[in-house]
């Protein structure tokens, strides 16, 4: 069919009304001014315009992107003002905590508060003389529907020194950002104050990025440059598995790294930047730090992009329960040390060992009886620093899914590699499929069953997949980590055989007796004596437990399968028993040429492509 233009009837015919392009809502524009810092005041305002005509809900989150448990921002905001558009002062209700309802506007309300925050981490917001560390759903108030309204953030800086380190998208104004919607301004932490900046350009996808680091401390030059060196290397390296940098929005990723005496450690992953924060000093902690740099910068693509369907969009005002955080927060502990090794920030003794902590808690400690690394996850709401007072069992029934999921992370890639695959192909497919679409917001979250696909084209083989996750991730059995890290050249071994061992179990040695700090673990000898979190143990074996070195030289008198009499008051009685001391089931992972083993030249093939350089 022939199709003819006739410009002169278009001339006729306007437009209608829905095809007219709407005007975009006015900003919420925000102000920060620290007149109070040196008793970690804020004075925070926020104008809501463009408000329709009933009371607007103003509101403090109560969760945090990264963090999955209510932490409740709204214990810290006081001195709550409204007025509108002429100063005219409103009436606040309050049905909430962490509600303030405004009514009686004309369509313009300007909220003010103060906010109080001394604690300089990823969750919180630490404020000084020296610096205002903010992570911003602990920071700034938002209003019920206008959640995809722009926002627009301006920091009246009290000190000329200080400058604004964020992901916010920059401005003409040096202290004004903007950001295109609450869920990206809620994932944009920001620090202020006298830092130094480091940046050097990385190519990807086609385009020049500019990696940023801004770094708060307190030591030397040098310091500096070997640090920012090393998160180079981890960039790169980290790259490296996916083959592409995610595609940063504004064309950067920034490193807020702030190592303070007065800051409080924490990670924690955002779209385009992340908070790294600390006491310990470059000096004395840099592979420390370095590992922190390492595990956060993978979640640019594992869990900012590779993203789980329960956590998008993230909830600001609930609990944030996930069954995939194994795979979000669990295979990227497991690419932590890995990436330092394959960036020759350490070395293959130092991998084995941070392994075998993992290998560790899945082999030995009790939670393994009740939970799977799915539900493991979903417990992130009642321990991901959530807080409560009343004691809990979670020693004996919770295993975090970090190193959970670290320790699965480790036997699938030695499983695949032993297959002709490994765990880069299983991300790499994960990140085709499911976070390289670019776009604010993931396209293809994914469930538990998604990944499970994604392992069976990567295997090519379900019946394989399906096994895995039935036995290791959906199911409670163990892999056998002593054959498969054998390929790599380590040894996994006891780490104390001919110790006789009680148990592992906290106590504090007061008054003559050592007092139990926490639940005894299940299966221990401890446990099987029925003395718990609370009772004083007397003496073991006839000697007063006075200190710490009486236990030690008890344990060290005896051999496993010993038998000894212990005697421990517990709330108001006094038990009499015997306890009898096992094998420490701890084992360790030391490389072939610790072990005394002969290194082949397989071995260091294997070795080679799973731990050097890419």
């Amino acid at each position: 069919m022939r199709l003819t233009f006739r410009p002169s009837l278009l001339l006729l015919v306007p437009l209608p009304l829905a095809a007219q392009r709407a005007p975009s809502p006015a900003p919420i524009r925000y102000e920060i001014a620290f007149p109070n810092a040196a008793h970690h005041e804020a004075e925070v305002s926020v104008t809501f315009a463009g408000v329709p005509a009933r009371p607007l809900e103003v509101r403090m989150s109560r969760s945090s992107p990264g963090r999955y448990a209510l932490h409740e921002f709204a214990k810290n905001v006081y001195n709550v003002k409204a007025t509108d558009s002429r100063g005219r002062e409103l009436v606040i209700s309050q049905p909430s905590p962490h509600q303030w309802n405004v009514a009686g506007h004309d369509g313009t309300v300007r909220v003010t508060y103060t906010l109080f925050g001394d604690r300089a981490d990823g969750t919180y917001a630490g404020i000084d003389r020296g610096m205002a560390h903010l992570n911003i759903p602990a920071t700034l108030a938002w209003a019920r529907g206008m959640e995809g309204r722009a926002a627009r953030v301006t920091f009246r800086l009290p000190d000329p020194t200080w400058t604004i380190a964020t992901q916010l998208f920059p401005t003409s104004d040096s202290t004004t950002f903007t950001a295109p919607n609450m869920q990206y301004l809620m994932d944009s932490p920001v620090h202020l104050g006298a830092q130094s900046w480091h940046t050097w350009p990385v190519a990807s996808n086609g385009k020049t990025y500019t990696m940023r680091v801004a770094l708060h401390h307190l030591g030397t030059r040098e310091e500096a440059d070997r640090y920012v060196d090393a998160t180079q290397r981890i960039v790169e390296q980290a790259t490296a598995v996916f083959g592409t940098l995610p595609d940063f929005d504004g064309g950067t990723y920034t490193f807020l790294s702030t190592y303070l005496p007065w800051a409080a450690g924490d990670g924690m992953e955002h779209r385009n930047s992340t908070s790294l924060t600390s006491t310990g000093s470059l000096a004395s902690s840099m592979n420390g730090l370095l590992g922190t740099v390492s595990h956060e910068f993978f979640h640019a693509w594992n869990v900012e992009r590779i993203r789980p369907r329960s956590l998008e969009p993230f909830a600001f005002d609930e609990a944030n329960m996930s069954g995939e955080l194994w795979l979000a927060e669990g295979f990227t502990s497991y690419y932590g040390p890995l990436v330092l090794r394959r960036a020759a920030i350490t070395d293959d003794a130092g991998f084995g060992a941070t392994m075998a902590g993992a290998v560790n808690l899945v082999l030995n400690a009790p939670g393994r009886r009740y939970f799977s690394a799915v539900q493991m996850s979903r417990q992130a709401p009642f321990t991901d620093a959530a807080v409560s007072i009343d004691p809990q069992n979670k020693g004996n029934t919770f295993i975090s899914y970090y190193p959970f999921g670290e320790a699965i992370a480790l036997a699938l890639d030695l499983t695949l590699r032993a297959r002709g695959k490994t765990l880069d192909d299983f991300m790499q497919e994960m990140w085709k499929v499911h976070g390289a679409q670019r776009s604010l917001a993931p396209v293809r979250p994914y469930t538990v069953t998604d990944a499970r696909r994604a392992l069976a084209r990567v295997s090519g083989d379900s019946a394989f997949a399906r096994d895995f996750f039935a036995r290791y991730i959906e199911g409670r059995e163990a892999a056998p980590y002593g054959e498969l890290l054998r390929q790599g050249g380590y040894v996994m071994r006891p780490a104390h055989p001919d110790a006789a061992w009680a148990g592992d179990v906290s106590l504090r040695h007061e008054d003559g007796k050592a007092t139990v700090l926490a639940p005894t673990p299940i299966g221990t000898p401890i446990y099987a004596t029925g003395a718990d979190r609370g009772d004083r143990l007397v003496s073991l074996g006839g000697r007063a437990l006075a200190s710490a070195a009486d236990l030690a030289a008890v344990l060290a008198a005896h051999k496993p399968g010993d038998s000894v009499p212990l005697v421990y008051e517990s709330r108001g009685q006094v038990i009499t028993t015997t306890l009898t001391l096992a094998a420490n089931p701890r084992i360790e992972v030391v490389t072939f040429e610790a072990a005394g083993e002969p290194v082949t030249d397989a071995v260091r093939a294997f070795r080679a492509a799973w731990l050097a350089p890419r």
